[in-house]
């Protein structure tokens, strides 16, 4: 069961899912997957169905459309749709089967990542937590238990997509399934084995009618093909030569994580990158995050921040990043008009100087070529077939016909967009801060035990046994009895992820950890016992449990201990591990249903408290008008977690501040990618602004609730809505013509002059002003353009008059157009316009 006699059915997609009435076959062989026996380079990008809206979705995935991509790809997340053993939810968010089919309405094939385990920067990886209390259970290894579990969730998902005709062979649209994921690049030995070569068999006997997937696992078995993710794959190569090859996640930029810059993949690299991986053989490409979008509630993972934006090609709020979107997209369509020749043939991969390689597929007549400079400093001039190319250093020239370069992925036709923040109250008409008191209730949460369910233990428990993440809180509380009063120190150790400590109920002190790989706290509290006896308090907090590694789920939280009174003018060490605590799981708040704004307990004052921990608040609010996404700016707030309208926009903690270094005012693409190399926002909030979508908000009547923990102002929050300040260019004379330009079957369009292109990315805008023009010399940045020592004193007028008033323009860069300011000179034109 390898190779082409692989057989298998796949939608070809013309239209509309339910109009379907027949079915495709695919099949693949070790130069690309046969759609309906057409051989195909496809190129795929994945858009997670719980971490936007299903109002958001069909622009997603036509946006994705529009930008070249034929594949959508997307795991299914277990633990969202078995929460507890046996009961089920596919709604909202939750609802697969309506994702696949907005899919395939737009057209477009899909490649369904069941795994059972995801990793995804997701809560436990994406496995149900109660996994983890079935007796004799080891998860991921070759334990009979764990198998059962997951081949019963993974036939439930294949027949749910059986029972909806979505794949392929029924005329549906999902043309490929994965099983397991990035398995073998941590687990080894004789159980991994057995456990991936039971896995593969489990799933091709669910007989789904389309090829399994199963990525990161150089020894997977034939009946699936192994595949890679990384930041670059062109180097990889299938186990078996029958195979193609294929690259389930190109990261198209990197997580964030609350107390971590943000970081950057420049496009240059990324689309370097994809050409790369084309180039040497490849035949599949999946972005991750084609669009990234938002961690809502409690889904993240062990410090992972609320905003998944990944710098994907589609921003967290469902717009267009620029120039990324638009120059992948020129890149998805110059490998297109290579297709014919590269799915024919494998590459013949020759030398053409240091650090300088071109790739040739030809078939008969037909001959394409990728001439690729790796390196990483000096740019290069070349011959191939007899003719001179500029090759700038880390990219790749794409040659449709052997001849003309359509596209070099250092050299950016697209422009590209700055985008902004118009801030307004959350409540309006007020005059003062005090008089925004007003506006907002709160309730104290209280400290230490409250709710009737509270039990006794000797010792101290582990957190994610006692709670089974059912919340993030978790209060250990016991006592102690002095004779006469005296200072000390509080020693308190905990596996993460956060603690506060109180004594006699009042707070003494805090500790977090910091990261995935750092999570423990170790804290010294200096005490004061008053004579008689003393409380002490300890809430313990996670921030989503631990997603990835070897046997993660073995990786504890909470105060395991010890818990010490240290005397430092003695040395005496009192351990209060051993003795009696009190549990409570959760918080009295979570059981009166305050997220939803339920309770009657709401507290209405003047006087607004502030800056005080373990506190709840509750507000009413219009929605901003308009129809630009929306933002709360959380600055001024510590740590906790956000409701609007009952739905949870998930945890805040801009009180986590990022590093002051590791940040840098530009990034040069040019050199392998690393996710600390291109990182903004040091010494900052990790994140500010969370998305509220749209669809949860009503136009007046809202509210939000939040849970502070650490203390903070509610009256600082205001909306963000999201606009484009300003949209920029700069394309050379060296560039080449718009890949739409393009024509295979005659010379026109391939020696046209470059073309500087702007568009306004919202419906009903124009193009209202040119804030700078220059042609010549200029330098300079989107927003701190410059003249350079040459300039025509015509640019400004010729792109307002060939701009302004329209939606989008297009000029050509040539002295034809702006004359010729200095003789013998690289020219350039540079733009930046704003849309109204």
């Amino acid at each position: 069961m390898r190779g082409s006699e692989y057989k298998m059915g796949v939608l070809l997609v013309l239209g509309v899912l339910a109009t379907a009435s027949y079915c495709a076959t695919v099949s693949y062989v070790n130069r690309a997957l046969v759609v309906d026996g057409k051989r195909r380079v496809l190129v795929s990008g994945s858009i997670h169905y719980p971490r936007s809206t299903p109002e958001m979705w069909p622009d997603l995935i036509q946006k994705a459309k529009d930008g070249g991509l034929d594949v959508i790809d997307t795991y299914a997340f277990w633990n969202l749709h078995e929460p507890v053993r046996g009961q089920y939810n596919f709604e909202g968010r939750n609802d697969l089967v309506k994702f696949v089919k907005t899919v395939a309405e737009a057209g477009l094939y899909v490649s369904l990542r069941i795994g059972p385990y995801v990793c995804a920067e997701w809560n436990y990886g994406g496995f149900p937590i109660w996994l983890h209390f079935i007796p004799g259970i080891k998860l991921r290894t070759d334990n009979e238990p764990f198998k059962a579990e997951m081949r019963r969730f993974t036939a439930l998902i294949v027949d749910m997509m059986k029972k909806e005709k979505l794949y392929a062979s029924q005329g549906g649209p999902i043309i490929l399934s994965q099983i397991e994921n990035e398995h073998g690049n941590i687990y080894s030995g004789p159980a991994a084995k057995s456990y991936i070569n039971w896995a593969a068999n489990m799933a091709v006997s669910l007989d789904t009618g389309v090829p399994w997937i199963m990525c990161q696992q150089a020894d997977a078995p034939p009946s699936v093909i192994n595949t890679c993710n990384g930041f670059y794959c062109n180097k990889f190569t299938p186990k078996y030569n029958s195979m193609p090859k294929m690259w389930t996640e190109n990261w198209s930029g990197w997580f964030l994580s609350f107390g971590a810059a943000v970081p950057h993949r420049p496009v240059e690299d990324l689309s370097f990158s994809v050409a790369r991986f084309y180039q040497q053989g490849g035949t599949f490409q999946n972005y991750y995050m084609y669009h990234g979008g938002t961690n809502f509630g409690r889904s993240a993972g062990i410090f992972i921040a609320t905003s998944y934006d990944y710098d994907a090609p589609l921003d967290e709020y469902g717009l267009l990043r620029q120039p990324k979107w638009g120059h992948l997209k020129d890149v998805h369509k110059a490998i297109k008009l290579c297709e014919a020749a590269m799915v024919a043939t494998d590459p013949t991969i020759s030398s053409l100087g240091k650090n300088v390689e071109a790739a040739v597929y030809k078939t008969g007549s037909v001959c394409s070529a990728f001439l690729a400079n790796v390196d990483t400093n000096s740019d290069a001039t070349v011959t191939f077939n007899g003719k001179s190319y500029q090759l700038p250093a880390w990219s790749v020239s794409i040659l449709p016909d052997c001849k003309n370069v359509v596209l070099n992925t250092a050299k950016i036709n697209t422009a590209a967009m700055i985008p902004s923040f118009t801030r307004q109250s959350i409540i309006a008409d007020v005059e003062s801060t005090e008089a925004v008191g007003s506006g907002w209730s709160w309730i104290n949460e209280p400290v230490g035990i409250s709710k009737d369910d509270a039990f006794t233990r000797k010792g101290l428990l582990e957190q994610i046994n006692t709670t089974a993440d059912k919340s993030d809180y978790l209060w250990y509380s016991t006592s102690i009895d002095v004779k006469d009063g005296y200072k000390t120190d509080l020693h308190v150790q905990s596996l993460g992820h956060a603690l506060h400590a109180f004594v006699n109920g009042k707070l003494a002190g805090s500790g977090t950890g910091y990261s995935s790989s750092n999570a423990k706290v170790s804290v010294e509290i200096p005490v004061k016992f008053a004579s008689g006896k003393n409380k002490i308090d300890l809430l313990s907090m996670t921030v989503g449990l631990k997603h990835f590694s070897a046997f993660f789920d073995l990786e504890g939280a909470g105060i395991t201990g010890p818990v010490q009174l240290k005397d430092s003018t003695n040395g005496n060490t009192i351990d209060l591990s051993p003795q009696q605590w009190t549990y409570q799981i959760g918080l009295k708040g979570e059981d009166l249903h305050l997220p939803s704004g339920g309770s009657t307990q709401w507290v209405s004052q003047p006087t607004l408290p502030k800056n005080q921990p373990l506190t709840w608040y509750k507000a009413q609010f219009d929605a901003p008008g308009g129809s630009n996404p929306v933002a709360l700016d959380f600055t001024g707030m510590g740590k906790g977690e956000a409701w609007v309208n009952g739905q949870s926009i998930g945890r805040y903690w801009p009180a986590f501040i990022s590093p002051e270094s590791s940040c840098t005012d530009s990034c040069n693409y040019r050199g392998a990618y690393i996710p600390g190399k291109c990182r903004t926002n040091c010494g900052k909030p990790s994140q500010e602004l969370y998305h509220v979508p749209r669809s949860w908000l009503k136009s007046s009547d809202n509210n939000i609730v939040l849970f502070e923990e650490i203390g903070g102002d509610p009256t600082q929050l205001s909306f963000a809505t999201r606009q484009v300040e300003s949209l920029c260019s700069h394309v050379s004379e060296s560039h080449p013509s718009p890949v739409y330009m393009w024509s295979s079957d005659s010379t026109a369009g391939r020696n046209l002059a470059p073309r500087l292109s702007l568009e306004c990315p919202f419906p009903n805008q124009v193009i209202s002003s040119i804030k700078f023009a220059s042609y010549g010399r200029p330098s300079g940045t989107c927003g701190s353009f410059s003249h350079g020592s040459c300039r025509s004193t015509s640019a400004l007028s010729i792109v307002q008059k060939a701009c302004v008033g329209s939606k989008s323009c297009s000029i050509e860069v040539s002295k034809n157009t702006f004359g010729d300011p200095c003789k013998g000179v690289a020219k350039s034109l540079a733009v930046e316009a704003t849309c109204k």
